[in-house]
């Protein structure tokens, strides 16, 4: 189990940044207005509303922009402000080490899984896959996981507790640390300094707007490479928005998972209520689970 970064209190600091695709303030203020509302002070980074064509400004600056946050010894979280494109272009001109002596919360999900990966690896650090900024609270169906970000970053245990009954899940149980993220990135990470390990973990995975053909070619090249061999368990999040060529390609997204991981005995579970979907919940990566999956799925995050 990696490191949990300290709980905050009342009146700590959450910082802001968008390390990938631009914001505006509008997308931002609720957001903002709502932590404020729950007694947090909010720093946001120099250049978050910068623009260069799709990005929120220049790598240097958009680097900067994290850097400084991560240095700032008064800024306790990070939640970024929105994925899309970019974090892979930045993430080795960040010098994370200072998180090690002081950790703190980064906050964020989809193209924000460079980061997760990044600092499982080499950190040691537990991070936050939840919504960021930009879904915060502009969807009121976002209220659930966003009242589950507060708890876990003020030090309350979490537990969730799901019927699913999806023919394709594979009943057990077991425990190990939980790792992942959106699946199109880490297969963008094989072979990089961020590559994830895989091995003895409980993985979670997630995806949106593929092609089915792509999928099949990234649970084979994870096969392949020996990342679902020695798994503890598997928990598939929201698949969601999936594409097909003119010759369908003749499975989905989930039986495409199931087909890659038929051979080992480890515990399955699909649609997890986490990902591109209406229902994200957020989950703490780094930290050991006890995953079970049987009539309902339970996941209990073990630590204190």
């Amino acid at each position: 189990m990696k490191t949990i970064p300290p709980f905050l209190q009342p009146r700590d600091c959450i910082g802001i940044c968008a390390p990938a695709r631009k914001v505006s303030s509008d997308e931002m203020k609720d957001g903002i207005n709502w932590l404020d509302s729950k007694g947090f002070n909010v720093k946001e980074s120099r250049h978050l509303y910068g623009q260069n064509n799709q990005f929120s400004g220049t790598g240097e600056e958009r680097a900067s922009d994290l850097q400084s946050l991560i240095n700032d010894p008064k800024v306790k979280a990070i939640i970024f402000a929105r994925g899309g494109y970019g974090c892979v272009r930045i993430v080795d001109q960040i010098d994370f080490s200072s998180l090690e002596k002081n950790p703190k919360w980064l906050i964020g999900f989809s193209d924000i899984t460079v980061l997760h990966s990044h600092l499982n690896i080499h950190h040691g650090i537990c991070t936050l896959h939840a919504p960021m900024m930009i879904n915060l609270m502009n969807d009121k169906r976002n209220e659930e996981a966003a009242s589950k970000i507060i708890d876990i970053i003020t030090g309350k245990n979490i537990r969730y507790s799901e019927k699913n009954l999806n023919a394709l899940n594979r009943n057990g149980i077991c425990e190990g640390e939980l790792v992942g993220g959106n699946l199109s990135l880490l297969y963008a990470l094989a072979g990089t300094p961020s590559d994830l390990a895989t091995d003895g973990k409980i993985l979670f995975i997630e995806d949106l707007d593929e092609y089915l053909y792509h999928i099949d070619r990234i649970m084979m090249q994870l096969k392949r490479a020996d990342k679902l061999k020695n798994l503890k368990g598997l928990i598939v999040g929201g698949m969601s928005d999936m594409r097909d060529n003119a010759i369908p390609y003749g499975k989905s997204a989930i039986e495409i998972i199931a087909e890659a991981v038929a051979e080992y005995d480890y515990p399955v579970c699909f649609d997890f209520p986490s990902g591109h979907i209406d229902r994200n919940l957020p989950l703490v990566l780094g930290t050991d689970v006890r995953l079970e999956v049987e009539n309902e799925v339970t996941l209990n995050f073990l630590y204190e």
